[in-house]
């Protein structure tokens, strides 16, 4: 029985989360933009330069709007960066592993903006390989029927669990794109019977949704082994955020961005430019400024100020309205809202240059190692820095394809999730720039994580590196200004995912979100989304 009632809240976040996947009604964009009259005095001010900002800076200019993006790095691209070590020798990614780009919501938005053609997509050899102590599978690109079988060989009792529960993700993913398809529209009264899946997967974590199917305790844990790329442990994670990326991924495929994720931050940095927007970097923003509770521009650092109708925060939502707007600028209801939402976990990366060339004598590209004492416990070591017990990937990116490395070389990355409480300890001589505590914990880490990695994956790995460069939560933060450091956001808890997420639209008039932190959350997918979400709202409310 479907209990039908629904607030007006629930279902203006059922429509803002499918919203940032829709395959947008242009002809109503054309309206909005009629309606405007002269786009000059529209001006937008986006706050960063990550791929939300951009994507929603992409879709502005094309419709005319002035925008001006402000960065304080000297790159743009947030995590979606690379960077170059030996004299260029070794160029790093700093955080792709794999992204679903191809017959869904972000080749479209992609498509949209004109920078899809711009793109050279790589597919990944594989979805990713799962190593714990008794199982060792490489889950196959697009084809959900092989990892079905796989994961039967080895489970032969819970055979049709596994089918129903991989056959249950693709559903919702396939319920997402349609309604992404049919640009978000939907009758109230019938939603739940239109999109059943996911209306009944809307309150439940993702160990809920993996036990309607599945009872032995190894086969869970190895259904939900990808937790770790959404932040949260089973019992925490939204059921219906983890089926549907996990979804299009086993239906879709995983791709890689050629040369380096780089590229796409750069691509729609050319978007934008080219259509006369402007992007600032090395500059911060200090302030918005607001006047009857709308926003009217931001200081820069520099000491000018940018007009805006609208603002746009890629930025971290707590920096946001902690550090940049006046305190009474949004109600203390909604500041009460903000402050119950968690950062998401961070990470550790260890980036190693290698002086052998690595390409299929590793069988995998993107190899997770378990901790071995299950998700919840693995989560546990996470979040408490336990180096020497959380669960871990190594990724040999030359397997993706030739010649990502010189020859005669390889380039790696290791990557152990982080929570911030280990390292905050560190936090005030580090941004003091006394790094010696620091830096000898961080080298420990390295250490610990190189070992680990030798011994589960790369026999021989010490004896090869050439290069090694490494980065803590403290370094995210520097580089993107991420409170504690997250990597997706806000938490994809159970009170803020889906139905609950946090919305891109603001209480304050003009101010927006294009981020992680807002909706639908994080990953590559993710904040295009957002992005396209928060130009969908801007554009709406110019029209006023």
């Amino acid at each position: 029985m479907f209990n039908l009632p629904l607030s007006r809240r629930s279902f203006l976040t059922i429509s803002a989360m499918t919203a940032t996947a829709l395959a947008l009604d242009w002809r109503q964009i054309g309206a909005y933009a009629a309606q405007m009259g002269t786009k000059s005095d529209y001006p937008a001010v986006i706050i960063g330069a990550g791929l939300g900002g951009l994507v929603c800076g992409a879709y502005l200019t094309k419709q005319g709007v002035p925008v001006t993006v402000v960065e304080q790095h000297s790159i743009p691209g947030g995590y979606a960066t690379s960077f170059e070590r030996a004299g260029g020798k070794f160029n790093f990614e700093v955080s792709l592993h794999g992204t679903s780009i191809n017959d869904n919501g972000a080749e479209r938005i992609l498509s949209d903006i004109g920078v899809l053609d711009k793109l050279e997509l790589a597919q990944l050899p594989e979805v990713y390989r799962l190593k714990t102590s008794n199982l060792d599978i490489s889950v196959p690109q697009k084809d959900p029927q092989a990892y079905i079988e796989q994961l039967a060989d080895h489970f032969p009792d819970e055979a049709a669990g596994i089918r129903g529960f991989v056959e249950e993700m693709i559903a919702i993913a396939d319920e997402v794109d349609t309604l992404s398809r049919n640009k978000g529209r939907f009758i109230k009264l019938f939603f739940p019977f239109q999109y059943r899946k996911m209306w009944n997967v809307r309150n439940k974590t993702l160990a809920d949704l993996i036990g309607d199917y599945i009872k032995n305790p190894q086969l869970q844990q190895a259904l939900g082994a990808l937790w770790g790329y959404y932040g949260l442990p089973p019992s925490k994670l939204s059921g219906f955020y983890y089926a549907n990326a996990t979804g299009g991924y086993l239906k879709n495929g995983s791709y890689y961005i050629k040369e380096r994720s780089q590229d796409l931050s750069d691509a729609l940095v050319e978007a934008i430019e080219s259509r006369g927007g402007r992007v600032l970097f090395d500059t911060r923003v200090n302030r918005i400024k607001i006047k009857n509770g709308a926003v009217q521009g931001v200081d820069l650092d520099s000491g000018e100020t940018l007009p805006a109708r609208a603002v746009i925060s890629n930025a971290s939502a707590l920096a946001t309205f902690d550090q940049m707007l006046p305190a009474d600028a949004v109600s203390a209801d909604y500041r009460a809202q903000l402050d119950s939402y968690k950062p998401s976990i961070s990470s550790f990366l260890v980036w190693l240059g290698v002086n052998q060339e690595l390409k299929g004598r590793i069988s995998a590209f993107s190899t997770h190692v378990a901790g071995g004492r299950g998700p919840e416990a693995d989560y546990t070591a996470c979040m408490q820095g336990d180096i020497e017990h959380a669960p871990f990937s190594v990724c040999v990116y030359d397997n993706i394809f030739d010649g990502y490395s010189s020859a005669g070389t390889s380039t790696l990355q290791l990557l152990v999730l982080s929570g911030y409480e280990p390292w905050r300890k560190f936090e005030a001589d580090y941004q003091n720039g006394n790094k010696t505590r620091y830096n000898r914990e961080k080298q420990r880490w390295a250490r610990a994580l190189i070992e680990r990695a030798e011994r589960e994956v790369i026999p021989g790995l010490s004896a090869m590196i050439e290069v090694e460069e490494s980065a803590t939560p403290l370094t995210n933060w520097r580089y993107t200004g991420n409170t504690a450091g997250a990597i997706y956001g806000f938490e994809q808890s159970m009170d803020n995912a889906f139905m609950n997420r946090l919305d891109n639209k603001t209480p304050v008039r003009g101010l927006y979100l294009a981020s992680a932190w807002g909706n639908p959350g994080g990953g590559y997918a993710g904040v295009f989304r957002a992005g396209q979400s928060a130009f969908q709202a801007v554009m709406e409310d110019f029209a006023k």
